[in-house]
């Protein structure tokens, strides 16, 4: 689908009195070696430089060649090769020399030199494409190979045993013969057997000369010459010189060839009677396609005679040399195309074909010469577009072969090349074409092709999809080109005021033909430097024309822009200079409208300013957008109105959002699954042509075949522009075909959506669509997710900032449903299957609302039932419409929905019957009942006066709560539910409410007995003594509660026991000391008069307290001296070297075997590396059935719980332990302050300060630990932060283990309680 367009032409006359014979490239310097003589009437050669953009050539060396072979008249060179690492030109010619010059020789090295010599003479001679071997063939029937150093290495004799190397079969593949033609058909031939056997018999256009042409990656050459006079043979030799195959034999071959790089044909040419075709061979010599030259008879006599063939670096043009023109075939989809024919310069008359050399490292740059001068020329492969504005985008593709113009309306008829829908039969072949706007006729677009002479007009109807082919307007020819022989036409573009502007290129200058809507030239501007494109107008572009011009230094700047001033004023063409950092490839202008405000204006008024960007690809895949670089990797592009789409050389496909400045724009990540921008596609595809308008974006493949894809940021585009214009019908289908979720019409806008639902309603018109709509809704807000739109703007985010606030916790579902439902309100007739679906598709469903509905209809539409009763069938579960139809106590209902279900009818009908039989009351509890409604069905039976069954249902279906509810007023009967709850409470262990439950009853023993289980002393004492219990009973209760407490180490509540119910005023002061309550202790010796328990209780438990604090305060210092150093040496490890901090060592260093070619299995024991085995981020590790089982993650839990040394999890265990340590010193704050308090009382101010002092040094430690301990700690989250976040889904099994403890939630920061010396110690 790609044309190949001009965009370099540069050309140079040889200089008087000499003869260009041959030339070659310098890749370092960009430049052309050319190589005048030897003639018949002069043996001189000369070498001179043609740089690029110069107008002379420049001198490197000459000297005589006098031939030595007397056969000749004069001396030829065969091969010319320029070495640009040691500044060296190598020459073979045809007397047998071989000569290299040095552009700058060494001291004891000579300027010219041969190097070698061949005394039968050369036939032909060709360099490796790595240049590290010279082919030659001799006169004498022989193949030499030279190294650089010109040594031979291989020499090979041609013999005619050499034609049986290769035992050629042809199983006919592709032939009529082979067709299968069914059952009845004759008796076949032998497909292998071809009608006719070529001899290989000569052609009369045969120069008889030998060609040389190596493979792509030098590791094979062929070398086509005449066997014995009869034959033209072409033989392919390896590197080392061993005959690999010949061809079979073929009427009428000549001796062009040459081997395509890519390595898998070599082509030729065939002459036959009336046509020339170029033929292609395998490399075991078998033939293998063929295309025609499409000559004349004539042409073939004019200037067809002689032909030869050149492939470019990258196999993708195929250049044929005639006489007076190089024509360049390209091939898709297994057809030749005639891209681009180049006639040499004027006053050309030679024997030969023209000469051509392509680029070695550029595709589509090469050099076409002749004796009388020499042209250099680039192309680029371009797409020939029509509009793609919408509603005019119809997808129009021109692909040019020769005389033919192939044209196709993508939107219209996707048909696949070579094929296409119409084909335009032109007089000359093209060069360039056009598609523009119909400036008369809007449905239509005119066509404007480029050829040699001229231009021709043509003009296409898409008023409707019939096959109307386009129809010819005019022609029209340039009459300069007869002042001008050597004249170019190269592009040719649509310009302002319905205006054509074609380049055309001359020896030293470039001009600028204006044409008018018919082709017929406006103005013609001559520029004298070089132009290399002119940039087509894209969408929303402005009034300007740019020029690309190929050199781009002060000078020729300031010299173009003065020319263009007095053009544009002279003409009005709006023609513009483009400064660009790469200009030379494909480029469109896109223009870019917005408000500058305008300060002399009055009331501060603005105006529309149209401001052009200008992108250009360049040679080397940078995409610029004016002189900014968006990309470096882009393959081919095209500009919509709102995108910049682009396919990259790591197979994306990237849109960017256009509309602001160039700096502005935002070019997406290389990530297709998460970004809309952003889309994998198949490898080398490129860009042909976009459709907006139907979202479609078609590319062709490397092979030549098209594909059409529907890419999702040009489908969301359409409907976001679609929901903001309120067409939510056309943005409804779009969302429907490409099965886009349908959230984002209400999503995108969802103030709008709101207010425009009876807009909706009577756009969609079909009831199925809006019920479509409603059935896809979902809470997830679709624009924030999946379809996240990557050009929100501040008003945009404000909009939706201001709904979220004022909705509050309403969900989206039941708003929108609430919407629909108040809108349809006055059309319920007509939409009655909508309301349904609105109250259905809630969140909840409202089954009820729907169901009452439904039954509303009964009394006024009764023929609106049934339809709604399958359609409410439809969206639900029937089975739960049938207990929703039971709930209403609309037993009609009921069987109606029922009919609908698979429900048995000797099921349902008698169970509906038996309801039918029962009184209202007991109905509904009869219906509850069976619904499990259980607590609606008590209320019904208390209604019903059934105190009994009351009870029984209470106690079956534990409803006691809703039974006291409902006798709250009935004293007596409320007592009785109360002891049956209260029995209930105590026999399933809630003591404590079945204690205050029997205390109602007055039940003082039960209620004691219950407090006592429940260890609630006080209330159990107190129900007790309301029994009465005699004092021995008491005593022993208060002992036994007493014993409880202590074991609980409720010190203090036990002392109250002793003290209050046992009168034991040693042990309550023993046990006040127990608990570090000293003084309550003091207190009640000193209230029942016993000082002769202070030294036997307070001081003797001021002791032992004293020690077991100490203890525990030396234990705390120990651990955090120990723990916090082993977890910062943890850490360090894990920072300087994770793999060794989580997989260990293995083999204390020794070489790790390398299997990761080994499939895993169930019995694999891999570890993995660090990066699958602990974080899960990539890779495997065993097998899924391993690693997820429950047994595994018990097994790494305890691993986990016991923190052993030197495992993973050690310095989450150390973490903890100091977490709990810190807990343990909060604790145990105030028990210090008690204690250094009584010590002081008692006198003992030693103890007292050695209390303290371990108190204050731990609380240090503790303080001074923290902050480095626990630094990846965070503030503990909030409840509201944590609602709604569910399970991310991490790994499972063993693995899950360690993914808890390094991605889970971080752990609170603990705070150290402040401890407050006693001023009363000495610091």
């Amino acid at each position: 689908m790609r044309n190949l367009r001009n965009v370099h032409r540069s050309l140079l006359r040889s200089p008087p009195g000499l003869e260009l014979t041959a030339s070659a490239w310098n890749v370092s310097s960009d430049s052309i070696i050319c190589t005048f003589g030897p003639t018949k009437d002069n043996v001189l050669i000369e070498i001179k430089r043609w740089i690029r953009y110069d107008n002379t050539f420049q001198p490197m060396a000459s000297w005589d060649a006098p031939c030595p072979l007397p056969d000749l008249e004069c001396d030829k060179i065969l091969d010319v090769h320029y070495f640009s690492d040691s500044l060296t030109v190598c020459l073979v010619l045809a007397g047998g020399d071989i000569v290299i010059v040095r552009e700058q020789p060494q001291n004891d090295e000579e300027k010219i030199e041969i190097v070698g010599s061949v005394d039968a003479g050369i036939s032909a001679a060709a360099w490796s494409p790595d240049e590290e071997l010279l082919a030659i063939t001799t006169k004498a029937a022989t193949l030499l190979y030279m190294t650089r150093e010109f040594e031979n290495v291989i020499d090979v004799t041609f013999t005619s045993d050499d034609l049986r190397a290769s035992n050629h079969v042809s199983v006919g593949w592709g032939k009529a013969e082979t067709q299968f033609k069914g059952k009845k058909a004759r008796a076949l031939r032998d497909p292998t057997m071809p009608e006719t056997v070529d001899e290989g018999a000569l052609s009369l256009y045969d120069a008889e000369e030998t060609t040389i042409s190596w493979r792509g990656d030098g590791a094979y050459l062929a070398v086509n010459s005449i066997e014995s006079d009869s034959r033209r043979v072409i033989r392919v030799y390896s590197r080392e010189g061993t005959l690999d195959s010949v061809s079979e034999p073929v009427n009428g071959l000549v001796g062009a060839l040459s081997w395509r790089p890519a390595g898998n044909i070599l082509a030729g040419v065939q002459y036959l009677d009336n046509r020339v075709k170029v033929i292609f061979f395998e490399r075991n010599g078998l033939r293998h396609g063929q295309f025609d030259l499409r000559l004349s008879k004539g042409d073939i006599h004019e200037w067809g005679s002689a032909i030869t063939l050149k492939w470019n670096i990258d196999s993708s043009v195929l250049a044929v040399c005639y006489k007076d023109r190089v024509q360049l075939w390209t091939m898709a989809n297994y057809h030749y195309y005639l891209k681009q024919e180049i006639f040499c310069l004027s006053e050309t008359h030679s024997a030969g074909p023209m000469s051509l050399s392509w680029h070695p490292e550029k595709p589509l740059h090469f050099i076409s010469s002749s004796v009388v001068g020499i042209q250099r020329l680039a192309y680029i492969a371009a797409i020939a577009t029509g509009p793609i504005t919408p509603p005019k985008d119809y997808g129009i593709v021109a692909v040019i072969d020769g005389k033919c113009l192939k044209m196709t309306a993508m939107r219209l008829a996707n048909v696949p090349p070579p094929m296409a829908q119409h084909e335009i039969v032109l007089a000359k072949n093209a060069v360039d074409v056009a598609i523009s706007y119909n400036i008369q006729d809007s449905n239509a677009v005119i066509i404007a092709v480029l050829h040699n002479t001229g231009c021709s007009i043509y003009s296409w109807s898409m008023v409707s999809r019939a096959q109307n082919p386009p129809s010819h307007l005019c022609d029209s020819s340039f009459p300069i080109r007869s002042e001008l022989p050597d004249m170019l036409n190269t592009q040719i573009t649509y310009g302002i005021n319905d205006s054509w502007m074609c380049l055309s290129q001359e020896t030293s200058m470039s001009l600028i033909l204006n044409l008018d809507q018919y082709g017929n030239p406006r103005h013609i501007h001559q520029l004298v430097n070089n132009i290399e494109g002119i940039v087509a107008c894209g969408p929303n572009s402005g009034s300007r024309t740019y020029l690309i011009p190929g050199k781009q230094d002060h000078s020729v700047v300031d010299e173009l822009e003065a020319a263009i001033d007095v053009l544009n004023e002279r003409s009005g063409s709006g023609l513009q200079f483009l400064q660009s950092s790469n200009p030379g490839l494909d480029a469109i202008c896109w223009g870019n409208k917005k408000e500058i405000p305008i300060g002399s204006l009055p009331n501060g008024a603005t105006t529309h300013v149209a401001t052009d960007v200008v992108f250009i690809l360049s040679e080397n895949g940078s995409l610029f957008a004016n002189d900014r670089r968006i990309a470096r990797n882009c393959t081919s592009f095209l500009v919509t109105p709102v995108h910049l789409v682009f396919t990259t050389s790591q197979h994306l496909l990237k849109f960017v959002h256009l509309g602001g400045e160039v700096d502005d724009l935002e070019i997406p990540p290389d990530t297709p699954e998460s970004d809309e921008r952003c889309r994998s596609i198949e490898r080398g595809a490129k860009l042909v042509t976009v459709m907006p308008s139907i979202f479609a974006l078609v590319m062709q493949m490397p092979r030549g075949n098209l594909e059409t894809i529907y890419p999702r940021a040009l489908v969301l585009a359409g409907i976001r522009d679609n929901i903001d214009k309120r067409k939510y019908k056309k943005a409804f289908l779009a969302c429907r075909n490409q099965r886009v979720d349908m959230n984002i019409l209400h999503d995108h806008a969802p103030q709008q959506f709101i207010t425009d639902v009876d807009t909706f309603i009577d756009q969609m018109q079909k009831v199925e669509y809006i019920d479509l709509f409603l059935s896809q809704l979902r809470e997830e807000d679709v624009s924030k997710t999946m379809y996240m739109e990557t050009l929100r703007t501040a008003i945009d985010i404000a909009e939706q900032q201001s709904l979220d606030m004022s909705h509050g916790k309403v969900f989206k579902i039941n708003r929108i449903c609430d919407a629909f439902l108040d809108a349809l309100k006055g059309r319920t007739l007509s939409h009655f299957q909508n309301v349904i679906t609105a109250h259905v598709c809630k969140s909840p469903p409202d089954l009820d609302a729907g169901l009452n509905q439904i039954a509303g209809l009964k009394g006024k539409h009764p023929e609106l039932v049934d339809p709604a009763i399958e359609h409410i069938c439809f969206l639900a579960d029937v089975n739960r419409l049938y207990d929703n139809a039971l709930g209403l106590y609309n037993l009609e209902l009921a069987l109606l929905v029922a009919q609908q279900s698979q429900k048995d009818p000797k099921e349902y009908l008698p169970f509906l019957q038996n309801l039918q039989g029962m009184p209202a009351l007991r109905r509904q509890y009869s219906i509850d009942n069976y619904l499990g409604r259980y607590g609606k069905a008590l209320r019904h039976l208390c209604e019903v006066s059934a105190f009994d069954e009351v009870k029984s249902y209470t106690v079956i279906h534990e409803l006691y709560s809703e039974a006291l509810e409902l006798y709250r007023y009935q004293e007596e009967r409320l007592m009785e539910i109360m002891r049956l709850y209260a029995d209930y409470l105590q026999t399933n262990g809630n003591f404590k409410d079945a204690g205050i439950a029997y205390e109602y009853l007055d039940d003082y023993t039960r209620a004691s007995e219950s407090f006592r289980q429940a260890h609630l002393w006080r209330e159990s004492l107190s129900c007790a003594a309301l029994i009465p219990l005699s004092l021995p009973q008491l005593e022993s209760l208060a002992r036994s509660l007493a014993n409880t407490l202590i074991e609980s180490k409720d010190h203090f509540s036990a002392a109250t026991i002793h003290l209050d119910y046992l009168s034991d005023v040693s042990s309550a002061a023993r046990l006040f000391c127990k608990g570090y309550f000293f003084a309550d202790a003091l207190r009640v010796i000193s209230l029942h008069e016993r000082p002769d328990l202070l030294d036997p209780v307070v001081n003797t438990g001021l002791i032992e307290s004293m020690g077991s604090m100490v203890e525990l305060l030396a234990d705390c210092k120990s651990q955090i001296s120990a723990q916090v150093p082993r977890i910062r040496e943890l850490r360090t490890k894990k920072a300087e070297d994770p793999l060794a901090f989580f997989d260990g060592e293995v083999n204390e260093g020794a070489d790790i075997p390398d299997n990761v070619s080994l499939a895993p299995t169930d019995a694999s024991t891999t570890g993995g590396s660090l990066f699958t085995r602990y974080t899960n981020r990539t890779g495997t590790v065993g097998t899924d059935a391993t690693r997820r089982t429950s047994k595994n993650r018990r097994r790494e839990e305890r691993k986990r719980a016991r923190g052993k040394k030197g495992s993973v999890y050690e310095e989450e265990y150390l973490v903890n332990s100091v977490d709990r340590l810190i807990d343990r010193v909060n604790l145990v704050n105030e028990e210090v302050e008690r204690l250094i308090v009584g010590l002081m009382r008692r006198r003992m101010r030693e103890r007292a300060r050695a209390v303290e002092n371990a108190m204050m040094e731990v609380v240090d430690l503790c303080k001074g630990c923290v902050g480095e301990v626990f630094q990846d700690a965070v503030k503990k989250p909030s409840v509201q932060e944590t609602e709604g976040q569910g399970d991310e889904g991490g790994p499972k099994g063993e693995e899950g283990v360690l993914w808890d403890t390094l991605e889970g939630k971080r752990r609170e920061m603990p705070v150290v309680k402040e401890f407050a010396r006693l001023s009363l110690l000495a610091r």
